[in-house]
């Protein structure tokens, strides 16, 4: 399909997502209201730069005519219409692919953020602690609200593990790509040589989907609760507070001990036993449709070593794209954008390859 025949079939689509919001059976479903008002000003952004491409288009098509003009000053015209609008077609012919990409649609839903120290100790957790008052201070920034579901303190600052639940306006879209292993490299302040040292943490992001979103029927899922094992304490081992999900169909399992209340651990239990289901639809769906590149920001799994952070240096590295830069002090601030942009631009490229290779 062509750029201009998609543009009829946009436009088709954008008078009746127009409908559709002055529909009061529509405007009464706040839900459903909320999601084509999204639709319609996305639809409405797009057709903007399609305006535009096409007006550009006719331009150089009037442009092209008037060479075979006989009036000369007309011809002369033309040649300087045709310079001006050198080029500005592609341009905007590029720009319509990207805002052409499909999103994802899990990008929206809120998550549930998972920081845990990884190999190198002390340091290790600490570095975990580090992670997190950066994520916070980018949460900040974005707006996000943030509640805490379970903290496990290391012994010399930080954390050993800490478990987030961020809310806000496109959370999965922004942070999906930071699951994975970070590495930091920089003198612990226990050493007393100033050697560097490098340890890990990891980093999980799960999307929170609705059970609307994944279809299990309740008699597929079995539910289990057992005692939490925990470093000590009052609430340790006393209560069933451990839930656990398998799904029989697919024997997927997944449980969480993350926090001290039943209720809150179903609710993560749950969360992670979505994006296993999800997970496997998606592989299923790709093997089916084709054997599919592997993108350049990776799977997302915890194995994955993504990014490095050299402090001697004031240098991070994301290995995924090869993206260097020398503001480690502006980052550990929170200043994550470039990064983020970064990835996302790299994931909208190979999307765009494949829109490429099989036409728009």
């Amino acid at each position: 399909m062509s750029l201009l025949n998609k543009y009829e079939s946009l436009k088709e689509k954008f008078i009746y997502l127009e409908e559709q919001l002055s529909n009061p059976e529509i405007a009464s479903d706040m839900d459903k209201f909320k999601k084509i008002n999204k639709e319609y000003k996305d639809l409405k952004a797009i057709l903007i730069v399609f305006d535009e491409y096409k007006n550009i288009i006719d331009n150089i098509q009037n442009s092209k005519a008037m060479l075979k003009d006989e009036d000369e000053d007309m011809r002369e015209m033309a040649k300087m219409e045709l310079e001006e609008l050198d080029g500005k077609d592609e341009e905007l012919e590029e720009k319509l692919k990207m805002m052409l990409i499909p999103k994802d649609p899990d990008d929206d839903k809120d998550i549930i953020f998972e920081i845990r120290a990884g190999t190198g100790g002390d340091e290790a957790s600490i570095f975990a602690g580090d992670l997190y008052k950066m994520y916070t201070k980018y949460f900040e920034k974005q707006g996000w609200s943030t509640s805490i579901l379970y903290v496990n303190e290391g012994s010399a600052g930080g954390y050993s593990k800490l478990v987030l639940e961020v809310k806000g306006i496109e959370v999965y879209g922004k942070l999906k790509f930071e699951s994975g292993a970070h590495r930091v490299q920089r003198v612990p302040k226990t050493e007393s040589q100033g050697r560097v040292h490098t340890s890990a943490a990891t980093v999980a992001v799960i999307p929170k989907y609705e059970e609307k979103d994944i279809k299990i029927k309740k008699e597929d899922l079995r539910t289990d609760t057992f005692r939490a094992s925990g470093a000590g304490g009052q609430h340790v081992n006393k209560t069933e507070s451990g839930v656990r999900f398998t799904h029989i169909p697919t024997g997927i399992v997944s449980e969480s001990t993350d926090s001290r209340s039943q209720l809150k651990n179903r609710e993560i239990a749950l969360q992670r036993l979505y994006v296993k289901i999800k997970e496997a639809q998606r592989e299923q769906d790709q093997k089916e449709r084709t054997e599919q590149r592997k993108t350049l920001v990776g799977s997302g799994d915890r194995s994955d070593k993504i990014r490095t952070y050299n402090y001697p240096q004031n240098r991070v590295t994301d290995h995924r794209i090869g993206l260097t830069l020398y503001s480690l002090n502006k980052i550990v601030e929170g200043d994550l954008d470039e990064i983020i942009d970064a990835l996302r631009l790299a994931e909208n490229m190979e999307k765009l390859k494949e829109i490429n290779e099989i036409g728009v």
